[in-house]
């Protein structure tokens, strides 16, 4: 059983605190899921779990992390550069449980994760790989090591539905415990019976964490109800202190004219006076005392995403896209399909679903190249990889504010703070932030330009669960064009108001209630 006592992680680089006095176990039968908004710490603790030198370099941390003589099997979010550029034969001789393994082990792994046995031989490279080919292949691989449990970083990224529904399965059926991160929150709903919440409050000076032994959508809704309650409760107490310091102002009020004007030829009157304001003041004393006891209000890290002006709204039937392109192609040359044909008016919101490797990226690319070079269109585009458009170089709030005018830097400021970066992520590269942190730096410019058509490649994939529904409130309601491709099912439902599947013959509208 995998156990943590005490555990304190503080960040290097500004000695922000990420966990404090942590202590939690992983029991056999456990599929714990890790959330929280961006940049709290997750992924470090996954980290550390698996082996303290992965995060030597810009965490320290206290306390006892006991897990002798177990084996860990560690997905990490991302490939390393080299290894995705190896191609997947020589990608799993690096494994030793794979130089071990027979063919018959290897043959039984692929079958259990429903992936082609010939894709540990491939050559071609882990980066040509779509995202569910890439994932199944390290959780073979990881399987292959026959682990008492694993430590999942994000193995819902990049996914396509099918996948998404087997990686559920996966972590459900897993007769090892599961320790797993994810934005999903179909995902959390259908495989997570225990919840770690990790936060970051007031201006991430104050680190919180949660552990509930329920599923999501419970310690969700128990979450909303004990908040709603405090709040009920803090306010309550707060308005009868109104009351109460209300009336007892009057009686010292009154009490203090009486004496003022008492005559002096009554003394006894005045002592009587004198001993009541006595009382008047004993009792202001005790209500001081009584208030420090007060029900707080909820202390929480809440998603703070400001919103689109509603004066962006394109106009009903404005063309926004005609697309007619017979042939689509791959980078290397190849037809990932034919017979493209979309046509968007006024403030649509499209949806493009479709299975890994379809070409959707590809597609938004194009769609993206076309729309962004529009006198009459304000478009903004928001990649899957944020490097591909953005210098990572670049401060937040250069970023924002590229013009450098006084006005301009002083609203991203503002917005920036909004969102609750800290001043010290405001000064550090955009390179240094969590993945989350970059997807609402996309948002926050998408704003502050006044951007009326958004072309988004998966932009929820970074988003913690409980942001996810801000920005698709926001998205709702924005007033411009969408066009959008996503595997997230709750923003498919949500924001796709029209849905196409990419197939290889063209893109096909989908019936709302696929």
């Amino acid at each position: 059983m995998l156990q943590i006592r005490g555990l304190t992680i503080t960040m290097r680089r500004d000695l922000r605190t990420l966990l404090q006095d942590f202590t939690f176990a992983l029991n056999p039968g456990d599929k714990a899921a890790v959330i929280g908004e961006e940049g709290d710490g997750k992924s470090t603790l996954l980290k550390l779990i698996y082996n303290e030198a992965l995060v030597e370099g810009y965490a320290d941390w206290s306390g006892a992390i006991q897990k002798e003589g177990m084996a860990l099997a560690y997905l990490a979010q991302e490939l390393e550069p080299e290894a995705a550029r190896q191609t997947g034969y020589a990608f799993c001789c690096e494994n030793p449980a794979f130089l071990e393994a027979s063919p018959k082990e290897l043959a039984s792994a692929a079958a259990e994760l429903g992936l082609p046995v010939e894709l540990f031989y491939t050559d071609r490279p882990m980066s040509s790989l779509s995202g569910g080919e890439k994932v199944k292949l390290r959780m073979a691989l990881l399987a292959l090591g026959r682990p008492d449990a694993y430590l999942l970083d994000e193995p819902s990224n990049d996914l396509d539905v099918e996948t998404l529904e087997w990686l559920e399965r996966f972590i459900r059926n897993c007769p090892q415990p599961v320790l797993f991160i994810s934005h999903d929150e179909v995902l959390l709903e259908n495989a997570a019976n225990v919840i770690l919440h990790l936060e970051q409050l007031r201006r991430k000076t104050l680190p919180r964490w949660t552990v509930a032994k329920m599923g999501y959508r419970q310690y969700v809704d128990q979450r909303l109800r004990r908040f709603e309650k405090q709040t009920q409760n803090a306010k309550k107490e707060r308005e009868e202190d109104r009351r109460r310091q209300e009336k007892l102002r009057q009686i010292e009020q009154r009490v203090q004219h009486e004496l003022d004007t008492i005559s002096r030829a009554n003394p006894g009157g005045g002592r009587l006076l004198k001993k009541k304001m006595k009382s008047v003041k004993s009792m202001e004393h005790r209500f001081d005392r009584d208030r420090a006891d007060m029900t707080e209000f909820p202390d929480s890290e809440e998603a703070i995403l400001a919103g689109f002006d509603e004066k962006l709204a394109l106009p009903m039937g404005k063309p926004v896209l005609d697309l007619e392109l017979p042939r689509l192609a791959a980078a290397d040359g190849s037809t990932l399909a034919q017979n493209l044909s979309l046509h968007l008016r006024g403030p649509e919101h499209v949806c493009i679903v479709g299975r890994n490797g379809a070409g959707k990226t590809t597609l938004l690319r194009h769609i993206a190249k076309e729309l962004l070079a529009r006198p009459d269109l304000k478009a903004a585009y928001m990649p899957q990889d944020y490097a591909e458009t953005v210098d990572q170089g670049l401060t937040p709030v250069e970023f924002l504010a590229p013009s450098g005018e006084k006005a301009k830097l002083t609203q991203a400021k503002t917005y920036l703070g909004s969102m609750k970066y800290t001043p010290e992520e405001c000064g550090h590269s955009i390179a240094g932030l969590s993945g989350g942190q970059k997807a609402k730096l996309f948002f926050l410019k998408m704003i502050l330009d006044q951007n009326n058509v958004l072309v988004l490649d998966e932009p929820t994939r970074n988003f913690s669960p409980l942001s996810g529904p801000v920005i698709r409130e926001m998205l709702q309601s924005f007033g411009g064009c969408v066009i959008s491709v996503s595997h997230d099912r709750r923003f498919i439902r949500d924001v796709g108001e029209t849905v196409y599947e990419l197939r290889p013959d063209g893109l096909v509208k989908l019936d709302r209630r696929d």
